[in-house]
């Protein structure tokens, strides 16, 4: 089995959160940007990645996404800002 990873999306205002899973991220988040992710993406224009974690399976990243879909908003904002304070987009920064 390969990588999963779950993501954090947000809109320019960062008003709006989004959490997703993939098996790839470069790919997910290209298509999120294209208005081709999701109908609730796409409607909130959540183009913005704030945040990933990456996982030996993906079935450990659907676990983790259920689990912070579950937070509070609050809770899920702090993570977010624990490594990415300025709240950049870090798309730039992937890997192909």
């Amino acid at each position: 089995m390969g990588k999963g990873y779950i993501y954090i999306l947000s809109n320019i205002q960062r008003t709006t959160l989004y959490i997703g899973v993939t098996s790839n991220l470069n790919q997910r988040v290209w298509n999120h940007k294209q208005g081709e992710g999701s109908k609730f993406t796409s409607k909130y224009k959540l183009t913005i990645l704030l945040y990933v974690e990456e996982f030996d399976s993906i079935s450990d990243a659907i676990a983790r996404e259920k689990q912070l879909k579950a937070w509070r908003k609050d809770w899920k904002w702090e993570l977010i800002k624990k490594s990415n304070p300025e709240l950049i987009d870090w798309y730039p920064t992937l890997r192909g």
